[in-house]
């Protein structure tokens, strides 16, 4: 097949959820009887699963006569090398787009939605037919390009992870976890649920879950009051924002430093006193976790490595 270039494309895929119920499940017979039999409908997954394969489809049916095509599932993304002039094309929820991020350096991507009226796709502002005009545009550099602006967790033994819409901090289960706040040249021992650090990119997910919640309370016992980060806290913004979940105040430990903003010069330093299961992990992404027990200390920041979005 002749190409219109030689440019490398990566498109990256996920399974459908009717895919992992056949792998749960080994056929989707046997997966159909299981969700009818607790009372649901099976129609909608084979329906995501259609018009997902749909999107996929028309979308290689392109890059294929564009560029050298190289496909991959979301599961091989962590052992997976990209070139530096590789354009990447992701086509799945949004969550797919942050999983991607992380693992590129200064690689444009492309986010697709392969389902607009099942997934809002707030990181997906394309569908599989506009790539015939985007990726040009991306690849020759005349299509606008967002920064997104990442955190990082370093440790004191030289361990680090990255995180393109939010860090964990706590406990790997659901009991309170134990450590020491550190920021501005103040500091607070604490014992608490965990700390969420939230990019600009992720204000609307974590963040704006644990803000919605905090707003709600401050309604029902003062009667007003409104929670939002500053209004120009875009994806690209050079800071980022920590929470301390449920913070518990107690002879020993504090609930004063629970919210604040971290900059390129005011890092947030966090000393852990668990003795097991204390960890830190980004997006979501609980199987990829750095262990954080007791002697480890953590330094939150601003990431040094950015991301390319393209819209």
């Amino acid at each position: 097949m002749e190409r219109m270039t030689e440019e490398k494309i990566v498109l990256v895929t996920q399974k459908t959820r009717l895919e992992d119920l056949k792998r749960r499940y080994n056929t989707a017979g046997q997966a159909k009887f299981y969700i009818e039999s607790h009372g649901g409908g099976f129609e909608d997954y084979v329906l995501e699963d259609k018009l997902y394969k749909e999107a996929v489809g028309q979308a290689v049916g392109f890059l294929e006569t564009f560029g050298r095509l190289q496909i991959i599932d979301r599961d091989f993304l962590p052992n997976f090398i990209f070139g530096a002039r590789d354009t990447v094309v992701v086509i799945g929820r949004d969550g797919l787009v942050v999983n991607t991020l992380k693992y590129l350096d200064s690689q444009k991507l492309i986010g697709v939605n392969p389902d607009p009226k099942r997934w809002d796709g707030v990181l997906l502002p394309f569908k599989a037919g506009d790539l015939p005009k985007i990726v040009p545009e991306t690849v020759s550099g005349t299509r606008r390009v967002k920064n997104v602006t990442f955190a990082q967790a370093r440790l004191n033994d030289g361990q680090s992870i990255i995180g393109v819409n939010d860090i964990f901090i706590g406990q790997r289960t659901h009991v309170s976890a134990r450590y020491e706040l550190s920021i501005g040249g103040k500091s607070e021992v604490q014992s608490s649920s965990g700390i969420i650090v939230s990019t600009g990119l992720g204000a609307t997910g974590w963040l704006k879950s644990i803000l919605a919640g905090a707003e709600g309370i401050m309604r029902y016992y003062k009667g007003s009051g409104h929670l939002e980060p500053d209004r120009d806290f875009a994806c690209d913004s050079r800071s980022l924002y920590y929470t301390v979940r449920e913070p518990y105040p107690s002879n020993s430990t504090g609930a004063q430093m629970v919210f604040g903003r971290i900059s390129d010069k005011r890092e947030l330093t966090i000393t852990s006193y668990m003795t097991e299961n204390g960890v830190i992990f980004s997006d979501g992404m609980e199987q990829d976790i750095l262990q954080f027990n007791s002697g480890a200390e953590a330094k939150i920041g601003v990431c040094q490595k950015s991301g390319n979005l393209v819209v």
